[in-house]
């Protein structure tokens, strides 16, 4: 196991009704800028949950933030809390909301240019508003991290950064918050929490036990309830679970003293950036193809993926080949799985073809993406033959 250093400072408030406690966690007579999305929030009833549970507090709303946040959005939102000298922020909504917020809460304050965040990938935060997360859509993890992820529409560029003064104060997750959700945003939210246990699992074995199995459970906790939600999709307990492991599967404790890759989601941006597409879509096309271009490298990662996960068993007799047979199997499992959320995973299926690909690796370039992956291997050659591999 590698060295690590770990801490989580969140509070989590779990279960249903829980917006209601929000009042003990911010100050009486705090200035909360109240931030969220579209207008779901709004016809569900949470919002008004919220402004209830805020009585006694002066309430700025900002509504709008869209899904990949962008820089210049959250711009007038920071402009909005400095003329009304928000002391609090509470995001209320999905990843991309508490993503958003974060930003805002590092930028109201800043001096200088808040770009400058951006590009430095967090160093240049120096102060931040507190924050508070009201969970309405289980994916990301955002909710118990430090980490954002936004796009500067001026430069089609999607920028990730991190500071500990951006882990949430607090984090209500009401799971059944969740129930009114569209298909699309199951699946997606299902694809991505996967997608992030992957990343900081299938790289290479360091003897970190405690990590694999709890990386393996949160796995197979969302390939056996992820379904369920699309077939049952009243029911709260299988929300539960799934709200639960996306935390889980992004709150630092699996990626603790392991080494991480985060290739897929790097291509993944690039395709949100040029042609729109949801962050999981991106997720669930690079994902399979990344994993059989890599195969050497983490092969004895997949066959474990393979057996603990798929229950891929090697036979008595199984030669190196066998053991191909089984990362194959493993890797078109994890193909069908996300089909079976509904999640696409071909870039044809979304109109995209060859002519993007020049396009996409120019802007890995550009952004500094030569040398991804957990040995920086992935070079722009090997992105090129994953993406080929993606049509």
């Amino acid at each position: 196991m590698l060295n690590f250093t770990y801490r989580n400072p969140v509070k989590v408030l779990f279960g249903t009704g829980m917006i209601a406690a929000i009042g003990k966690e911010i100050p009486a007579g705090a200035r909360v800028l109240v931030t969220y999305g579209g207008g779901s929030v709004q016809k569900t009833g949470t919002l008004a949950e919220v402004r209830a549970a805020l009585d006694g507090r002066t309430v700025i709303e900002f509504g709008g933030i869209e899904p990949n946040p962008s820089y210049e959005t959250l711009m007038r939102a920071v402009a909005l809390a400095r003329e009304e000298n928000a002391d609090w922020i509470l995001a209320v909504g999905g990843g991309s909301v508490m993503d958003g917020s974060k930003f805002i809460a590092a930028a109201v304050h800043h001096e200088g240019d808040p770009l400058e965040i951006l590009h430095s990938r967090g160093r240049a935060v120096k102060q931040a508003l507190p924050l508070g997360v009201v969970v309405t859509l289980a994916a990301t993890g955002s909710e118990t991290n430090s980490g954002s992820v936004v796009t500067h529409l001026a430069t089609h560029s999607k920028l990730a950064f991190s500071h500990p003064l951006l882990y949430p104060r607090f984090a209500v997750m009401d799971p059944a918050k969740t129930l009114t959700l569209p298909v699309r945003q199951v699946g997606n939210g299902v694809v991505d929490a996967f997608v992030h246990v992957v990343e900081q699992y299938l790289t290479y074995p360091v003897d970190a036990r405690i990590q694999d199995r709890f990386a393996e459970g949160i796995l197979l906790t969302l390939i056996e309830e992820g379904p369920r939600a699309l077939s049952e999709p009243d029911n709260v307990d299988v929300r539960a679970n799934l709200m639960w492991a996306a935390s889980q599967a992004l709150n630092g404790l699996i990626g603790a003293g392991v080494p991480q890759d985060w290739s897929t989601h790097m291509l993944g941006h690039e395709l949100t950036a040029a042609h729109g597409l949801d962050h999981a879509q991106t997720l669930a096309i690079v994902l399979p193809a990344m994993l059989a271009e890599r195969r050497d490298a983490k092969r004895e990662k997949l066959l474990q993926y393979a057996e603990r996960v798929w229950g891929l068993t090697p036979a008595a007799d199984e030669t190196r080949a066998g053991g191909d047979a089984r990362i194959d199997a493993a890797i078109a499992r994890t193909r069908d799985f996300f089909e079976r959320m509904q999640v696409p995973t071909r870039l044809s299926a979304y109109g995209i073809g060859t002519e993007a690909l020049d396009h996409l690796l120019a802007q890995l370039q550009a952004h500094g993406m030569v040398k991804l992956g957990e040995r920086q291997e992935v070079t722009p050659e090997v992105s090129r033959r994953v993406l080929e591999a993606c049509l």
